[in-house]
C-alpha cells in the first residue's frame, strides 16, 4: 500500500476522534482500511508460503 494512503488512513482516524467524519469520509475510511487489511493478509500469506520447518533429522518441510 502506498504511503499516501496510509497517511490518509491516519488522518481520517485522527479527524474521527476530534471532530467526526462525514458519511463520505467514513466510506473512504472503510474502503482504505479494507484495502490495508487485504494487503496485510496477502503479505502474510506470501511469507508463510515461503516458511519451512526443519525436523529433528534435518529435513525441511513446508509449513501447512
Amino acid at each position: 500500500m502506498e504511503q499516501n494512503k496510509i497517511d490518509r488512513i491516519n488522518f481520517l482516524a485522527r479527524k474521527a476522534k476530534t471532530e467526526g467524519l462525514t458519511d463520505a469520509e467514513q466510506a473512504e475510511q472503510t474502503q482504505l482500511r479494507e484495502e490495508y487489511r487485504a494487503g496485510f493478509r496477502r503479505n502474510l500469506r506470501a511469507q508463510l508460503d515461503n516458511t519451512y520447518i526443519m525436523d529433528e533429522d534435518g529435513n525441511k518441510r513446508k509449513l501447512k
